[in-house]
Formats: C-alpha cells, structure tokens, sequence
C-alpha cells in the first residue's frame, strides 16, 4: 500500500482497495468467475432474503444505476436472481442464488485467510487493535467548524 496524502479516510481506502484486490485476484487465481469492485460489494451488501436495488444503493454509497448494473452483470453470471417482495408486490428483491451462496461462502472464507496473512505481516495484536477501533461506536458523524 502507499501512503500518499495520508489521512485516515484515504488509509480506508487503500486499506478496503488492499483487501479487494486480494480477494478477487485469489477467487479468480481458483477458477471463480471475475467480478468487478462494484459487483463484490453486492454480495457485501445484501440481506440473506434479499434486498431491493435502491437499499443496495444507498448502502454502497453509488447510485441505483450504477447498483442496477453491477446486480444485473451478476444476474446474468446466474450469481444473484430477481425475485418479487413478499411484502411489497411493486417491489423486486436481489438475491443469492445457490451458485452465488456458495461463491459468497467461499469468498468469506478467502477473506479469513487474507485477513490471516495481515495478521502475520503487522501482527496479530494489529489486526486485533483494527477489528476494536473499527467496531466501536463512532457516534453520529460530527459537525465540526471547518478551519
């Protein structure tokens, strides 16, 4: 990772980016179908029943366009399906399809190995000060006078 610009928002970045890259390059490297970032942050984002495009959206932070996109590429990889919402009749769900279950266990479990080899380059006491900074309570974000 490089450090330009150092500031705890862009160390997120590079952080997330760090763990994105090793997570599609090994799923890839083990004969998976490739994804793209907006497409694995799907499968990040979604509820075991489903979940509707616009709270995909709205939880990846992009537009429903663009979330509309990457679920439909994955629609069509027979990763994800579109089902009615046993709730609303006007709304559709995005959801795993057992091919997609499996990937996304799979994925999971890449992730824990990833997260190991971090732990063995700047040790497991790091990994473990992450994991505790991370999960605290933030709060609300602040308002603050901008200087």
């Amino acid at each position: 990772m490089s450090h330009r610009g150092a500031n705890l928002p862009h160390l997120f970045s590079e952080a997330r980016r760090w763990f994105e890259d090793a997570l599609l390059a090994s799923l890839e490297a083990a004969g998976e179908q490739p994804v793209t970032t907006a497409q694995a942050s799907v499968f990040a984002m979604l509820d075991s029943e489903g979940t509707t495009v616009s709270e995909l959206a709205r939880r990846m932070g992009v537009t429903r366009q663009t979330a509309h996109q990457a679920a439909h590429g994955l629609i069509g990889m027979g990763l994800l399906e579109q089902v009615p919402d046993p709730r609303s009749a006007r709304r559709r769900l995005i959801r795993r399809t057992a091919e997609g279950q499996r990937v996304h266990e799979r994925a999971q479990a890449t992730i824990d190995v990833v997260e190991s080899v971090l732990a063995e380059r700047i040790g497991a006491a790091g990994v473990r000060s992450l994991w505790q900074g991370l999960t605290a309570d933030w709060g609300e974000p602040p308002l603050v006078a901008a200087p």
